[in-house]
């Protein structure tokens, strides 16, 4: 005798649609979503870009028609003359070499400093190890005008005021704090068991540091001296008010002194504001391979 199935049939499902698909993600995101986040990357890259171009549009026009009106990003009129004076008529190689040195010899000791520094407050367990952390970060909740007497006043009786010296000091004590908890962070994610395995085969302290730890620590040492190569690169208020003497400023004393009472020279100003960015986009691609892992550093703690 047959037998009646009293299960019932199940319908079969058309498959969904194009415009389904479109709007609704299976495994992934749905082109939609895909579509309207790429639009907002790329309306995002042209609202930080056009600024950029603008600048250089001022710097290839003519000094007749620095106050021009068109939305030309190239004028149809476009000379070098505003780069040519910059480089004849100013110092601006003068301004560059002297920003050059005290920027890098800045990255290379605030990153030394730092790293040695946020060492000992991530290994070792010493009286006043909290007290210290927390004075560091407070010194970061100063407004940097606040610092600019007590730094001129200091520099002045140790005689350091328009000198190299007097500059790489002046923006270390401003930098270092910031580097140390980005460092100490990123140190606290590496397991100590590493250290301790090394020093069993017989490496000391100081070899563990530099042949373990530093290695395993470039991208946070990358972002620590791209955070004080761009501090010390654009820092205007200090050089300000410790630096008179000529030969010895820095590019942003240079642009500065192009803004008259009267009348401002926008063409060569526009013309260093381009030349200036090239050093900072190179160092950042140079970097960008150890940006992505840097930017999420001390964040999780392994």
């Amino acid at each position: 005798m047959a037998t009646v199935s009293t299960h019932p049939t199940r319908s079969i499902q058309p498959p969904p649609g194009r415009i389904y698909r479109f709007f609704h993600s299976g495994r992934g995101d749905s082109p939609f979503r895909r579509l309207w986040i790429n639009a907002l990357l790329i309306l995002a890259c042209i609202v930080a870009i056009y600024p950029v171009l603008r600048v250089i549009s001022v710097s290839l026009r003519p000094n007749n028609q620095l106050f021009s009106t068109s939305l030309d990003i190239i004028p149809a009129t476009a000379t070098f003359d505003n780069y040519i004076r910059l480089f004849t008529e100013k110092n601006f190689l003068v301004w560059i070499w002297n920003s050059i040195i005290i920027t890098i010899v800045v990255a290379t000791i605030g990153v030394a400093l730092a790293a040695t520094s946020a060492y000992a407050f991530s290994r070792w367990k010493f009286r006043m190890r909290s007290a210290g952390l927390v004075f560091l970060l407070t010194t970061q909740m100063i407004p940097a005008g606040m610092l600019l007497i007590p730094i001129y006043l200091l520099l002045a009786q140790l005689k350091m005021t328009n000198t190299y010296t007097g500059m790489v000091l002046a923006y270390i004590v401003s930098s270092i704090p910031f580097s140390v908890w980005i460092l100490k962070g990123y140190y606290d994610t590496i397991p100590v068991d590493l250290e301790e395995a090394a020093m069993i085969d017989g490496a000391g302290r100081l070899g563990t540091f530099t042949r373990m730890v530093l290695p395993l620590s470039t991208p946070a040492l990358a972002i620590v001296f791209l955070f004080n190569f761009m501090q010390s690169w654009q820092e205007f208020p200090v050089a300000y008010r410790i630096v008179t003497n000529e030969t010895l400023w820095t590019w942003p004393l240079g642009i500065k002194a192009m803004q008259g009472q009267f009348q401002t020279e926008w063409g060569m100003y526009a013309a260093g504001s381009v030349l200036i960015m090239l050093p900072v986009v190179l160092l950042f691609l140079y970097s960008a391979k150890w940006l992505v892992s840097g930017l999420t550093l001390g964040s999780v703690k392994g």
